[in-house]
């Protein structure tokens, strides 16, 4: 069985970092999620991981990134390097920012969540701009945005066709909702632009409660397969996030299930291969 390259590990530690997001979440509320606990979740699934920031509150952002860098620099976590949190419509602070981290191998890249905010941050001139320095720089960016707004994604996409953009969460699509048409379309659209790659992840978060989740995902991850390619797909756990539905165990599951009708080509490129290209790996 092919094993997996993890693109999106949260790692939580509420001793260390704010995380104010999740006061209304008791499943994530003042809990740690550690390396030592995904380790014992996935066992010989995963070969490798990437630290995905966990958008803690604004004030620690750079005390988690440097926390993530130490631990990506002991080879024993298995992690291949770190995306960090950055604020690309702060001018002078993103400037600064970048010029400090981009030179160390170990960041992959950058992410702004954007669901969060107005959508008039990403279509701010200064935050084109600055997404389009962290593509100069031959880092990657990560996008997170509701299926709502992916017209605003596409956006970006086009005005930002240097860097190496990677759609979370297959464009986090109302799976409970059962209307696939729009999601399908804006979908569509943003596979057309070879600068965007889908990040298989979080989409089991997104199931009704009476759904069978498995079911309900299948079409969605078909989908984004056959409109961006099985080059251009990356998997991602979104641990500890994916414990909102049944966990990492039952995520995993369900990758096996619906990737095991891909060809061993194809499994190979979206479990590990992709994710070396796109971030651009070093170990």
């Amino acid at each position: 069985m092919t094993s997996l390259i993890d693109t999106h590990q949260h790692l939580m530690y509420p001793e260390k970092f704010g995380y104010s997001w999740t006061n209304e979440i008791p499943v994530l509320n003042d809990r740690t999620y550690d390396v030592e606990s995904y380790a014992g979740l996935v066992g010989g699934d995963v070969e490798a991981t990437i630290f995905m920031e966990t958008g803690v509150d604004e004030a620690f952002y750079r005390r988690e990134t440097e926390f993530a860098l130490e631990l990506a620099s002991d080879s024993t976590n298995n992690m291949l390097g770190v995306i960090a949190a950055a604020f690309p419509e702060n001018a002078k602070e993103f400037d600064e920012w970048l010029e400090h981290t981009t030179q160390n191998p170990l960041i992959c890249g950058y992410r702004r969540i954007l669901h969060v905010v107005d959508n008039a941050v990403s279509q701010d001139q200064t935050f084109r701009q600055n997404v389009r320095k962290i593509g100069e720089s031959g880092k990657t960016f990560d996008m997170c945005f509701l299926e709502s707004q992916l017209p605003v994604a596409i956006e970006l996409a086009k005005a930002c066709d240097n860097t190496q953009l990677i759609l979370n969460h297959c464009g986090v699509p109302n799976i409970a909702g059962g209307d696939m048409k729009n999601w399908q379309r804006d979908i569509a659209e943003l596979a057309k632009m070879e600068n965007v790659a889908c990040k298989i992840s979080g989409v089991v978060a997104y199931c009704g409660p009476d759904q069978d989740r498995e079911a309900a995902v299948r079409p969605y991850i078909e989908f984004a397969i056959e409109q961006f390619g099985a080059d251009r797909c990356v998997w991602g756990s979104d641990w500890p996030v994916v414990n909102m539905a049944d966990g990492l165990p039952d995520w995993l599951a369900i990758t096996q299930k619906i990737f095991q009708e891909e060809t061993a080509e194809n499994r190979q490129k979206i479990y590990a291969d992709n994710a070396r290209r796109i971030y651009q790996l070093r170990r």
